[in-house]
C-alpha cells in the first residue's frame, strides 16, 4: 500500500512537472533552455516540502526529460536537470528547517525567510543553465543568461510554490463551499482576469497597447486577501503572472515598449516583487484574524475544562430568550454542581482536584445534544442550556450525567447535584433563570437524597 501510494506520488510530480514546464514554454513563445518563467521549479520546491525529499526521482527526471526536449543533449540535459534538483532541494530543506515546512504561510516571519531561501537557492540552477546553455539560445551566454534563468527560477517558484502547498496543505472550511462565498470567489477571478487580459494582453480598445496600467489588478489581490486568505492571493498572482508572461513576450503591455532583453527583465522584477508583496500581505492579514480568533476563543472559554465560561454562556442566554419569545418554545437551563470536590483538593492535591473537574467536563459534554451549550459556571459548578427542552430534559441529562460518573473506573469517584429552571415559568430574564435553577440545586445539594427527590418531584 505504501509503495503504491508513493508510486502515484512520483509519477503525479513527474507529469504536473512536465506540463507546467511545457506550460512555461508556451507562455515564452519559444523553446528555450531559459525560459522568463519556469512554473515547474515551483512544483518541485512545493512537492519536496509537502511530499518529502523522497520525490527526488520524480523531480529529477522530469527536469532532465523536460531539458532534452530544448538541448536535445543527455549530458547537458542531465546536468541542468541535476543542477535544477540540487537548487530545489536546497530550498526545500532551509524551508523545512528554519522556516516552518508546510506551515510556511502561517506567519510573515517564516514567509520572509523563506523568499530569502529561494532568491539564494536559485543562484545553483541559474549558473547550471548558464554554463550548459547552448549557443543558439534565444537568450544568449554569459551574464545576461544568468540574470534571465535566475529570475524565472525565482518567479517560476514564487509564484507556483505557494499555490502547490496551499492547495496540498490546507483543509477547505465548510464555508467556502456555500453559494455566496462561492459566487464572490467566480466573481473575483472573472473580473481579475478581465482586467490583467487588458492590462497585459491588449484586451484594450486603443491601437497602443503598452498603457502602464499594471495598478488595476491590485484592488483584486487586495480584495481577495481581505475577503478569503493566502490561498486565493496566490492563486490571483498566479493568473496576473501567467497573463503577464504572455502579454509581455507578444510585445504587449506595459513592460514591452523596450528592448526584448530589457522587458523581460522587468516583467521578472515585476511578477517577482508581486509575488512576495502578496503572499506576505496575505500572510499577515490572515496571522491577524487567527489571532482575533484566538484572543476571542480565549475571552469565552474556560481555560481549563474548555468549555465556554460564563460571559458566553450569558450571550447564549439571551440568544435563546429571544428565539423562546420568537418560537414560544420553552429552554431549560441545568445548574450542576460537583460534590466534594474540597474534600478531593484536600486528599489528594489540586491537580486530582483540577483532573475531577476535567473529567466531570468531559461527561457533560458527553451527555448532552449537539444543539446545547456546557459551560462552567464557577469553580465547581457548571451550567448547562437545553434549548427547546422543559423539565424532562433537565431530569434527563442530570440522570445521564449521575449514571456515566458512577459507572467510571477513575479514582476519586466523583458525583453531582443538579437543578434546573424552564423559560418563561421561573422568570423573563438571565438573572432570574440563574437564581431559581441555583435555589433547586441548593435545595438538592444540602436536602440530602430526599429533598433531591421532592425538588425533582415538585419541577416536575
Amino acid at each position: 500500500m505504501e509503495s503504491s501510494r508513493r508510486f502515484v506520488s512520483l509519477a503525479g510530480v513527474f507529469i504536473g512537472y512536465v506540463l507546467l514546464a511545457e506550460a512555461g514554454l508556451a507562455l515564452a513563445g519559444q523553446a528555450s533552455v531559459a525560459p522568463p518563467f519556469r512554473p515547474a521549479s515551483g512544483l518541485a520546491v512545493a512537492a519536496l516540502i509537502a511530499l518529502g525529499l523522497r520525490t527526488w526521482p520524480a523531480v529529477l527526471a522530469a527536469s532532465v526529460a523536460v531539458a532534452a526536449g530544448v538541448t536535445h543533449d543527455p549530458l547537458h540535459s542531465f546536468a541542468s536537470g541535476a543542477g535544477l534538483l540540487i537548487g530545489a532541494g536546497g530550498a526545500a530543506m532551509l524551508i523545512e528547517r528554519f522556516a516552518d515546512g508546510s506551515d510556511v504561510f502561517r506567519s510573515v516571519r517564516a514567509t520572509l525567510r523563506a523568499v530569502a531561501f529561494v532568491i539564494a537557492a536559485a543562484v545553483l540552477p541559474a549558473a547550471s543553465i548558464t554554463f550548459f546553455g547552448t549557443a543558439a539560445d534565444a537568450a544568449g551566454q554569459g551574464w545576461a543568461m544568468f540574470v534571465r534563468a535566475w529570475l524565472g527560477q525565482v518567479t517560476g517558484i514564487l509564484v507556483v510554490a505557494p499555490c502547490v502547498l496551499l492547495v496540498l496543505t490546507t483543509p477547505l472550511a465548510a464555508g467556502r463551499w456555500h453559494w455566496p462565498a462561492v459566487g464572490e470567489r467566480v466573481a473575483l477571478f472573472t473580473m481579475l482576469a478581465a482586467a490583467a487580459l487588458i492590462v497585459y494582453a491588449g484586451f484594450i480598445p486603443s491601437d497602443v497597447k503598452t498603457y502602464p496600467l499594471e495598478f488595476l489588478c491590485l484592488p483584486f489581490l487586495l480584495w481577495a486577501a481581505f475577503r478569503f486568505g493566502p490561498r486565493e492571493v496566490t492563486l490571483a498572482g498566479a493568473l496576473v503572472s501567467g497573463v503577464a508572461v504572455w502579454g509581455t513576450m507578444r510585445g504587449l503591455g506595459p513592460f514591452a515598449h523596450g528592448q526584448p532583453t530589457e522587458a523581460i527583465w522587468l516583467l521578472q522584477a515585476y511578477v517577482a516583487v508581486m509575488s512576495i508583496t502578496g503572499i506576505a500581505f496575505a500572510t499577515a492579514v490572515d496571522e491577524r484574524r487567527r489571532a482575533e480568533a484566538q484572543l476571542h476563543e480565549l475571552a469565552t472559554t474556560d481555560p481549563l475544562t474548555g468549555l465556554v465560561n460564563y460571559r458566553r454562556l450569558l450571550d447564549v442566554l439571551r440568544q435563546e430568550m429571544a428565539r423562546s419569545r420568537r418560537t414560544g418554545r420553552p429552554f431549560a437551563v441545568l445548574l450542576v454542581d460537583m460534590d466534594g470536590l474540597k474534600k478531593i483538593n484536600d486528599r489528594h492535591g489540586h491537580l486530582a482536584g483540577s483532573r475531577a473537574l476535567c473529567r466531570v467536563a468531559d461527561v457533560l459534554r458527553r451527555s448532552t445534544r449537539e444543539t446545547d451549550v456546557v459551560s462552567r459556571f464557577g469553580g465547581d459548578e457548571f451550567a448547562i442550556v437545553l434549548p427547546e427542552s422543559g423539565d424532562a430534559g433537565g431530569h434527563a441529562v442530570l440522570a445521564r450525567v449521575t449514571e456515566k460518573l458512577g459507572g467510571e473506573p477513575a479514582s476519586p469517584a466523583l458525583s453531582v447535584s443538579g437543578g434546573h429552571a424552564v423559560f418563561p415559568r421561573d422568570g423573563d430574564s438571565a438573572t432570574l433563570l440563574l437564581r431559581a435553577a441555583d435555589q433547586r440545586l441548593y435545595a438538592a445539594k444540602h436536602g440530602g437524597r430526599e429533598v433531591r427527590d421532592l425538588v425533582l418531584a415538585e419541577t416536575g
